[in-house]
């Protein structure tokens, strides 16, 4: 089944990966195939894919491009627009919603580390020729920098880890509280 969607999708004229990403999508997450599934590929692809896609990325990242006062200058134009677009709206979101201050943030921060899928994207615009190997480089910069961000912003935002348990329910399954933090209760609590 995921052979045959990544092949429809790439005869439709569509990356495969988005047919696989599909069938995901469509696959019941508590079914027993996807639990099935899961167990056994887990670590084939922590172990083997997820780095062999890292590396492939790696080889194809450029840095030698990115060359010059202006080139480093737009990359780092890059990282902020990008830190700040993913911080601030999710920030902006999260206390839409009632979300603590100090816990929106950290909500913001942890969306900063949505490296890996920048990297897919980023690797099929470059397979097709949408982005130039410049560009490439510096997103994959961006991405790299991002990524790294996230703890040290996640830990400025909410401090101590107990702390952090102390903003958010420890409770699996139970929505984010804000009760005991500087913002109103959350409204579906």
């Amino acid at each position: 089944a995921l052979f045959a969607c990544a092949l429809i999708a790439d005869r439709i004229g569509i990356h495969a990966i988005f047919g696989a990403f599909l069938l995901g999508a469509a696959m019941p997450h508590d079914g027993s195939v996807a639990r099935f599934f899961e167990r056994r590929m887990r670590l084939t692809v922590t172990v083997f894919l997820l780095p062999a896609f890292f590396a492939y990325t790696g080889m194809r990242t450029r840095i030698d491009l990115v060359s010059g006062a202006e080139a480093w200058a737009i990359c780092a134009l890059i990282v902020l627009v990008a830190s700040l677009g993913k911080l601030g709206g999710v920030y902006v979101a999260a206390r839409a919603v009632g979300l603590a201050r100090r816990g929106a943030a950290g909500l913001g921060a942890l969306m900063n580390a949505r490296g890996l899928m920048e990297l897919v994207v980023l690797n099929i615009g470059l397979e097709m020729g949408v982005i130039s190997p410049v560009l490439f480089s510096m997103m994959v910069l961006m991405a790299i920098v991002t990524t790294m961000s996230a703890a040290p912003l996640l830990r400025l935002f909410l401090g101590d880890p107990a702390r952090t348990r102390r903003l958010l329910d420890t409770e699996p399954d139970a929505p984010l509280d804000s009760a005991t933090a500087d913002g109103p209760p959350v409204p579906w609590r």
